[in-house]
Parts: structure tokens; C-alpha cells; sequence
């Protein structure tokens, strides 16, 4: 786990808490708010020395009370300031409150505010801990600032995203800039969220860090080597190929074979001692001729299949790139369910009418499944969840992997890791050229490696996410998945 706080992620109730927190230990609230309104309008000018005019919009509450400080501090360094509120200034109370009464200037309504050419907007409308659609109000200086084109300084977040999902609340200012305090928010992360939040800057604004510490209760984290880098293998300096696990991934038929060599290359080359294509007679040969360190085997029905299983050496598989929707799919997964499994694209796809059989088979135990659903895949599994607009997609996969005993990736811009326990992991290292197809092809063979080496799911799943998108940076723009399975590199 990290050491720095500005690395930590808090959910809005959690950093409310560390709030509270702080002034019960005695710490002056309103010194805290001085300095986050201080650093934004230190922000402001070191970004915008040239603005015309600094368009502060102020909320109702303490994110209000920041951009009042802000404002404060900008026009004391001689730039031009207004200052729009949402709502009666007067009904602001503590520290938010006298903020506004350290206020010099004028205080016009926010929906007096009409955006000229040379504004910046201070957005200190409403921060991470909105969770309702903004008003009316709000929504027409968002459009009208969007159709203006100004840069926005958001101050905690933009207003209208979700702190807790990323998602947008009817509508949200898309920032240049944003200035936390202490620690991130989930939707710092999350997408839309983490597009709209521009450059986001961490600002320590004096919480003693054993404060913040105490209320981090929550399982969610960025996806970052410090989450599972004393797990990986290059740790282990006594190895063999065969101590490096052997790993199959099953071919599809015969013109279908493509999906499956990309698993099984990429598996190799993330370190997987061995590396076998199962493949039916009819494909064989078409793998074989684009195959030179991959292995070879026929397997052509469940019954050669569990005659192989018969070899307890073979622990870890892929099934689903290329294989074909089906009765054999769901076949091969009950002859796997006390092994280690990948389900994937058509694996996945192949138990959409009867979920609830593919979870009863790695019910129990260590998770040994790990599913990797795009959006539609994942709605085809868990309906019910995915139907729940109240959950943001953090909340959606670690309820998945708690149905299913397995490893989530819930795959896409923002792909979240989720475990049964309850861990979540957000990604935020993939490039946007990562999105190609057979970029989930190469994916599922980088996990199916860990796996093989004996790390477990959660965290097979999350070094692979990670590993994968570093592929697509290598890769660059223009990839194809024959481009990106020749950039895996093992950690």
C-alpha cells in the first residue's frame, strides 16, 4: 500500500469524516479552509497570469467558503475579480460563513453570471460530495461557460461529478484544471470524471496524516505496482519454466484461431513457463503453422479434455478468445471448475442464459475464476446489476465478484479490478489507442500467466491490467493487437 497521501483515495463520507475529525482535535477549521483557498488561487494565477477577469462561482456550502477565499486572495494580488453565488450568501454558516464576510466585493447571483471573452471560472459551486443532480441554475452557466469555451479551475472536483462513482449528476463543468486537497476521490479516477477533471493537482492543506490515515477505511486504490509488486515473480530469483506454471489456452475452430494464438503469445511473453494451444483437429494445423514456442495439443471434445486433465500439472486456462458460443463452452468450464480459469469474450457470453451455473461452479474457496466482461458481456452475467443506476461501476464489480467468487475486471477507460472480498482497484494507466480489437485477446493470455505463476486472482488481474495498458504505451498509436502482444513485458 502507498505511503503518500496524495496517492490514497477517500470517498467524500470518508473525507468528511477526516474533516470532522480535524476540527474536533482541535485544528482550526477556517485556517484549513484558508489554505485550500489560498492554493486555488495560487493555481489561478500561476496558470492564468492573463486572465481578464476571474469568475468565482460560490455554492451553498464549504466548497463555497473556498472559492470566497480564493476570490479574496486573487484580487488582494491586484487581479480582476466577481463573484457569483448559488443562493442567499446570507443563509452561509460557519466557516463557509465568514469566509463570505472576509469578503470585500460585490456578490452577484449566479445566474446573473454571463461569460466574456478573457474569463477563467473558479467552479466552487459544489466539490466531491454532491449527489444529486445539479440544479437548474447550475445547469445553464455549465452549458453556457461549455459553449463560451473557458478554462475552468475546479475546486475539489467539478461540479456535477459524483466524488464516489465519476459519473455525472445531469451535467458538470469539464475543467482544465482541479485542485484537491489531501487525498484523491474515486471519481478523480472514474470515468467521466477523471476526463473532465483536467490536470489534477494533490494540495496538503495541514491534516496531520495520521488523521487522514485513521478514516481510510475503504477497499478502492489506483491500480499501482505498490498494490502487488511483492507478489510478482521477477521477486523470486530462483525460477525454472516449470516453477513459471503452464498455462493452456483453448483455439477456436478452424479460420477462428487467431484470438487464441494472441492469448497464448502474449501469456508467454509475460512469463508463463509453458505455454499449450488446445486446439480441435481441424485447427491444428492452422496453428501450427504461425506457432514455434507455443505448444500444440488436440483437444476436440470434453471427454479428450478431461482424459488430459487427468495430468494435475495443467492448473491454469483461458477459454473464450475466438472459441464460439456454446454448449462446449459451458462444458469446459464444469470440466475446469477445480482449476485455475480465465473466462473471456465467448466464455463469458456462452453462460449469459444461465449465469447462476457458472458461478455454482467456482463457488467456495479461493477465487479461481477470473472473468474479464466489457460493459455488454458484464450486463449479460450480472443484469440485475448492471440495470442499477444507483451504483457507480466500482460498487457494480465488487458486487459481481461477491456473486461469483472471482476476480472482476470490468474492462473499459477506467477498467476497475474487483475481488470477493470486497478490494477494488481502479486503472488509469491505459492509453486511449489501447481500445482495438483482440486488445481483450492479449489480456486474458497476460492474466492466465500470472495465474500460472501462482499469484492470486485479484492480483494476477490487476499486475495484467496494469502490464497490458504499458503495452499499449510502448505500442503507441495505430496498434493492433498484433502490435500490442509484441510490447508484453513480464514486471
Amino acid at each position: 500500500m502507498t505511503d503518500r497521501l496524495s496517492e490514497l483515495l477517500l470517498t467524500p463520507a470518508e473525507m468528511a469524516a477526516v474533516d470532522k475529525a480535524a476540527a474536533e482535535s482541535g485544528i482550526d477549521s477556517f485556517a484549513l479552509m484558508t489554505s485550500a483557498g489560498a492554493a486555488v488561487a495560487a493555481a489561478a494565477m500561476r496558470l492564468y497570469p492573463g486572465a481578464l477577469r476571474f469568475a468565482v462561482l460560490c455554492g451553498p456550502g464549504n466548497n463555497g467558503g473556498d472559492g470566497y477565499v480564493a476570490a479574496r486572495f486573487l484580487a488582494e494580488s491586484g487581479a480582476a475579480v466577481e463573484v457569483f453565488q448559488l443562493g442567499d450568501p446570507e443563509r452561509l454558516k460557519g466557516d463557509a460563513g465568514r469566509a463570505h464576510a472576509e469578503w470585500t466585493g460585490d456578490v452577484e447571483p449566479l445566474e446573473e453570471y454571463q461569460p466574456q471573452d478573457g474569463d477563467v471560472v473558479v467552479d466552487a459551486l459544489f466539490g466531491a460530495g454532491l449527489s444529486r443532480d445539479v440544479p437548474g441554475e447550475v445547469e445553464d452557466v455549465i452549458s453556457a461557460v461549455r459553449w463560451a469555451d473557458l478554462p475552468v479551475i475546479a475546486v475539489d472536483l467539478p461540479s456535477g461529478i459524483d466524488g464516489a462513482t465519476g459519473e455525472v449528476l445531469g451535467a458538470a463543468f469539464t475543467a482544465t484544471q482541479t485542485i484537491t486537497f489531501m487525498t484523491r476521490k474515486p471519481g478523480h479516477l472514474l470515468m467521466p470524471g477523471r476526463e473532465l477533471c483536467g490536470a489534477l493537482d494533490v494540495i496538503d492543506i495541514g491534516i496531520p496524516a495520521r488523521i487522514v490515515r485513521a478514516h481510510a477505511g475503504s477497499d478502492i486504490a489506483e491500480n499501482t505496482p505498490a498494490q502487488w509488486a511483492h507478489l510478482t515473480p521477477s521477486a523470486r530469483l530462483e525460477t525454472h519454466k516449470y516453477k513459471r506454471g503452464h498455462l493452456v489456452v483453448f483455439s477456436g475452430s478452424a479460420g477462428k484461431t487467431g484470438a487464441a494464438r494472441m492469448s497464448a503469445i502474449s501469456g508467454l511473453k509475460a512469463g508463463a513457463g509453458l505455454v499449450t494451444i488446445a486446439a480441435p483437429a481441424e485447427a491444428l494445423a492452422e496453428n501450427s503453422a504461425h506457432l514455434t514456442a507455443v505448444m500444440l495439443r488436440e483437444i476436440g471434445d470434453t471427454e479428450q479434455l478431461e482424459e488430459w486433465l487427468e495430468d494435475d500439472r495443467l492448473q491454469t486456462f483461458v477459454l473464450g478468445p475466438g472459441f464460439g458460443i456454446g454448449e462446449q463452452a459451458r462444458d469446459y468450464a464444469a470440466a475446469l471448475s477445480d482449476r485455475r480459469l480465465v473466462l473471456d469474450a465467448d466464455g463469458i457470453t456462452s453462460f449469459r442464459q444461465e449465469p447462476k451455473r457458472l458461478f455454482d461452479l467456482f463457488a467456495g474457496g479461493e477465487p479461481r475464476l477470473v472473468l474479464t466482461p466489457h460493459d455488454g458481456e458484464f450486463a449479460r452475467l450480472f443484469p440485475d446489476i448492471a440495470a442499477d443506476t444507483g451504483l457507480g461501476k466500482t460498487a457494480k464489480a465488487q458486487m459481481a465478484a461477491k456473486r461469483a467468487n472471482a476476480a472482476i475486471v470490468f474492462k473499459g477507460a477506467d477498467t476497475v479490478i474487483a475481488a470477493p472480498d470486497g478490494r477494488a482497484l481502479i486503472n488509469t494507466n491505459a492509453p486511449v489507442w489501447l481500445a482495438t480489437a483482440g486488445s481483450g485477446d492479449v489480456l486474458a493470455g497476460i492474466i492466465g500467466a500470472y495465474l500460472a505463476q501462482g499469484l492470486p486472482a485479484f492480483e494476477a488481474a490487476a499486475i495484467s491490467v496494469y502490464l497490458h495498458s504499458l503495452a499499449g504505451q510502448r505500442a503507441g498509436k495505430g496498434l493492433t493487437a498484433e502490435d500490442l502482444t509484441a510490447h508484453v513485458l513480464p514486471f
